[in-house]
């Protein structure tokens, strides 16, 4: 493992998201919508509406921000 020859703490992950940076399918940055997209939606807007006013109007960029699942918090403690 990089992370622990270099001696960073994997642990510390929790909070963190893993979002890939790009679509897989035509390499616009997704990355940095993933924020935004997923604090409108927990207050209750609609996840097509928020992708719309984001700009994220490709179908292969909006799969790669509707079908990602933050798995970090649950599988940083068997790091």
């Amino acid at each position: 493992m990089v992370g622990l020859e270099q001696g960073l703490n994997t642990r510390n992950l929790t909070g963190k998201t893993m979002i890939p940076v790009r679509c897989f399918s035509c390499g616009k940055v997704v990355s940095n919508y993933w924020d935004e997209y997923k604090k409108r939606v927990n207050d209750g807007e609609d996840g097509a509406a928020v992708l719309d006013d984001l700009g994220i109007t490709r179908y292969c960029c909006r799969r790669m921000i509707l079908s990602h699942v933050e798995l970090v918090d649950v599988l940083s403690p068997y790091q």
